[in-house]
């Protein structure tokens, strides 16, 4: 994922996005695939890119006032965004991950 909140938010879009689409078009185009589970991945899809596109839009919590230098307010607000971002960069790959895994299963379920 990229450093900037709007880069981080396009690939949030475009990778949850490319899955549902992938979701819909193993639907149509592979028969006796399980409807459902699909269904249920592109729900876990919308549910994880809006908790996340919310997790993306975070303040940082201290003010300029509350440092003696503005270097001091940037190294803090820096450090801290690099924190939240790579968190929530681990949390979203483990639930793509997941996510995954739970389309494969309905893929293997049509080829039984």
């Amino acid at each position: 994922m990229a450093n900037s909140k709007r880069a981080i938010k396009k690939e949030i879009y475009r990778i949850c996005g490319a899955l549902a689409g992938e979701c819909v078009m193993a639907r149509l185009a592979v028969p006796g695939i399980d409807s459902e589970a699909l269904n249920k991945c592109v729900y876990d899809l919308a549910e994880l890119q809006m908790s996340a596109l919310k997790l993306v839009s975070v303040d940082f919590p201290g003010s300029q006032k509350s440092y003696a230098t503005r270097k001091e307010y940037t190294d803090a607000r820096r450090a801290y965004f690099r924190a939240s971002f790579a968190k929530l960069r681990q949390n979203f790959n483990k639930r793509i991950e997941e996510i995954l895994h739970e389309m494969n299963v309905a893929l293997k379920a049509a080829k039984k």
